[in-house]
């Protein structure tokens, strides 16, 4: 019995594609000690001037998302009550600015957003992935798109958690433009933020736009080993939840909000299997038909799913009302309702769509300052897969 458990729990990491898994928040294993930063990052060299770039209308619609593999069925959730929202910051995080790159590389947000622009919906949810798996180890310092760093360890993309992630060709893209247009000035930490910003703005159909600050540096940085103790598994408890996201110097609310980006995106059925087969699931019925069919496979193929049945391709609060009706995927979303303040947080997105924007915004800027990387102890890529000492 303990090996079909632990081989369950390795299935189930592997195979969360759109969560923390893509929206890869960060629950570190209780079996494992998060990472801890050394002593903090001495302040960035002095940025250009900032301005708030305009929200980005493309020419060219993104093409349709890949159509899904046969999908998993998710495991019910039950939603918990929302906090309220916490205010918009007024100001960028410490060491970071708006508008960054404004004389040195003036074209460089641009350039990624028309990367991403032109992805499928399907890598756009994995770009908002990336950004929350790299921030949630060693901090937002685009050490998870490292292919090789330290001779003696495989780096963060070879984890567990990663090994279902997307994008990296988008990134690759946007910084070979950057580095022929402007040379090596923009760092691939940026790029990512700038990559997940700029996906959740055409997923809501360029509804959420917001300021994204940027001098993030690129870290030296990246070990397989610390991944699975700072990313959340689908299985993690709402206490789990609460503690990882408080160690990333998020509070309760901000992880339920973040927790939002599991509107979009898809998920391998192994990630929830045992929602379709438990008696106990609070899953709704119909949905646990519906993905117990989706994910049959006489061929032993892990299947994959829409993580929204009803909106799987559209950055918005139906997730929260997913939570509500019990059609949601994995055990951590249906923890939320398993403590008043989520249960309530839950509720209040649910009932105020704008409510949920503004804070989505607030809380994807401060993820983005987890952990930033200086010219003290980062440097500037020119490549983002390798170290410039390789």
């Amino acid at each position: 019995m303990a090996k079909l458990t632990a081989a369950l729990t390795v299935l189930a990491l592997v195979a969360c594609v759109g969560r923390p898994c893509q929206a890869g928040y960060g629950y570190p294993n209780p079996m494992l000690s998060p990472y801890t930063p050394s002593t903090p990052s001495p302040a960035p060299p002095t940025p250009i001037a900032p301005s708030s770039p305009p929200p980005y209308s493309p020419s060219t619609p993104s093409p349709p998302p890949p159509a899904p593999s046969t999908p998993s069925s998710p495991t019910p959730y039950t939603p918990s009550t929302p906090s309220p929202p916490p205010p918009t910051p007024s100001s960028p995080p410490p060491g970071l600015t708006v508008g960054y790159y404004q004389k040195t590389c003036y074209r460089a947000e641009d350039i990624v957003r028309e990367a991403v622009r032109d992805a499928s919906k399907g890598i756009m949810a994995g770009l908002i992935r990336l950004f929350f798996h790299d921030c949630f180890v060693r901090g937002c310092d685009a050490s998870v798109l490292l292919d090789t760093a330290d001779p003696n360890s495989a780096t963060e993309k070879f984890g567990i958690p990663n090994l279902s992630l997307r994008g990296f060709e988008v990134i690759d893209a946007a910084k070979a433009r950057i580095e022929k247009e402007c040379g090596n000035v923009v760092s691939c930490a940026d790029i990512v933020a700038f990559a997940g910003r700029d996906a959740t703005y055409f997923l809501s159909n360029k509804k959420v736009y917001f300021d994204m600050p940027a001098g993030r540096y690129d870290g030296l940085v990246s070990l397989i080993n610390e991944t699975l103790p700072n990313l959340p598994p689908p299985f993690a408890t709402v206490e789990q939840l609460k503690a990882g996201f408080a160690f990333k110097g998020l509070n309760t609310d901000e992880m339920v909000t973040l927790s939002g980006a599991h509107t979009i995106g898809i998920s391998h059925c192994s990630s929830f299997f045992d929602r379709l087969t438990s008696n106990s699931s609070d899953m709704d019925p119909s949905l646990k038909s519906t993905l117990q069919q989706q994910c049959q496979s006489n061929s032993g193929t892990d299947n994959t799913v829409v993580q929204d049945n009803k909106t799987p391709n559209k950055l918005d609060n139906k997730y929260y009302k997913n939570v509500l009706s019990h059609e949601v995927l994995f055990t951590s979303d249906a923890a939320l309702m398993m403590a008043t303040d989520t249960s309530e947080a839950v509720r209040a997105n649910t009932k105020d769509t704008n409510l949920w924007e503004e804070k989505f915004k607030a809380a994807m800027v401060k993820m983005g300052a987890i952990d930033i990387k200086t010219v003290a102890n980062g440097e500037i890529r020119r490549s983002c897969r390798v170290l410039n000492t390789n």
